[in-house]
């Protein structure tokens, strides 16, 4: 039967042990969350006997994943350039890449990262507009068209904007917005609903998708088309709406058996993030949640990433279970090597603190070992602990230090009081 586990079903597909042990949980219990549809799994079928990663588990009682996005677009597209970020990313503790691609030859871009062997999301519509030239000469049939051939190819997670539908354009038009639409997936169909006057394929013919993901076993990340793009808009109708179809939608994919996750807003001012999350976990019946940040300043352009990772946290401390890195060039420009490594990192720190959240046995006992280490001052005992073992080694050793920090010297706290018991 595969990954999709019926609400009945207490057994645990054989090539999903390894995930159950990752993350310190019975067959069981993963089984029966995914049962529940508070855990996915995402891994396309055909990649089952090619893959040689342990799929990640996102969601209730996991530890919490970081994705990285990477992509070409029309002003830089160098497609190899985009796979050694692919490779920082995942040297720097990504679990999972969406290539985000708009330029160049998309399908071989896709079989580049692929080829990493890692779990791998897009977002269809990207190239469904490509090849239609413009949104209005794009159909129902062309964006189906475009989502089978992703799903064939052995994408694991697709991102569609499904619950963006005329009742949320509506919404937008009474009660507008600073920014209006920021999401491209969101602006998209928000066009093509403005062109045509018909409804969101995607919406409209929400059983039809749900065929075509459960055939190749891909998870459904619902989009959020109507993520706000800066403070003022937080709190828009439009937003709103849209999380009322996703709950809904959310409910329909379980009953079909697919995998679902769904995507949080961008920009909610810090005490907004618990309320939204805990909204969105309510009405999708807590479906795991997706973020792209939240970024909770506006005007952190340059360090938008310790931003993002500020609002990572605070969402994990409400049940926030994926988080999408925020890179330094976000809203800038496209990110670099550096900037990609940057990001990940100090997302792949925000999921730690998320971890000791949950009460995570593996990071709990990770900061035990650290304090221990820092007690004795093992310094290679420090390192091993740290996230980041080679940063920390290079600070530590830049001023010729040994037996304690370069700040303290001779006058260490640590050392003082070992010499004085």
């Amino acid at each position: 039967m595969g990954t999709v586990i019926s609400t009945c079903q207490t057994k645990l597909p054989p090539h999903l042990l390894d995930t159950a042990h990752a993350e310190r949980m019975t067959p069981e219990r993963l089984a029966a969350r995914i049962a529940a549809g508070t855990v996915v799994v995402p891994q396309n079928i055909l990649r089952r006997d090619t893959s040689h990663i342990t799929p990640p588990a996102i969601g209730e009682g996991c530890r919490i994943k970081v994705n990285v996005n990477i992509g070409t677009s029309a002003s830089r597209c160098d497609p190899d350039f985009e796979y050694q970020k692919a490779c920082a990313a995942l040297d720097n503790g990504a679990d999972a890449i969406m290539d985000l691609s708009t330029a160049g030859d998309l399908k071989s871009i896709r079989a580049s990262v692929r080829s990493l062997d890692t779990t791998l999301g897009t977002v269809p519509i990207y190239e469904a507009v490509r090849r239609a030239g413009n949104i209005a000469d794009l159909d129902a049939d062309l964006l189906f068209s475009v989502i089978r051939e992703h799903c064939k190819e052995g994408v694991d997670f697709l991102t569609l904007h499904c619950g963006v539908n005329l009742e949320v354009l509506e919404s937008l038009r009474s009660d507008p917005r600073t920014m209006g639409v920021v999401s491209r997936g969101g602006v998209f169909h928000t066009a093509l609903m403005i062109t045509t006057g018909l409804e969101n394929p995607l919406w409209s013919e929400f059983d039809y998708l749900l065929e075509i993901l459960a055939e190749y076993e891909v998870t459904l990340s619902l989009g959020d088309g109507m993520r706000p793009g800066c403070h003022d808009d937080a709190t828009r109708h439009a937003k709103t709406v849209e999380y009322l179809n996703l709950g809904r939608l959310a409910g329909r994919s379980l009953e079909a058996g697919v995998q679902r996750m769904i995507e949080g807003p961008g920009h909610i001012p810090p005490d907004q993030v618990g309320y939204n999350v805990s909204m969105m976990k309510e009405l999708s019946r807590n479906a795991p949640l997706y973020l792209l940040g939240p970024l909770v300043t506006d005007i952190g352009a340059g360090y938008d990433h310790v931003v993002g990772a500020i609002g990572a946290v605070m969402a994990c401390a409400h049940g926030a279970d994926f988080l999408c890195m925020v890179s330094p060039s976000e809203h800038l420009a496209l990110p670099d090597i550096t900037d990609i490594i940057e990001g990940t990192r100090v997302f792949a720190l925000a999921a730690h603190i998320g971890d000791l959240y949950r009460n995570l046995p593996d990071a709990k006992e990770r900061e035990m070992e650290m304090g221990l280490a820092r007690s004795t001052l093992d310094w290679e005992r420090q390192f091993s602990c740290a996230l980041f073992p080679e940063i920390a080694r290079s600070i530590h050793s830049r001023d010729d230090a040994e037996d304690t920090c370069s700040m303290c010297g001779d006058l260490c706290a640590i050392k003082m009081l070992q010499k004085v018991l």
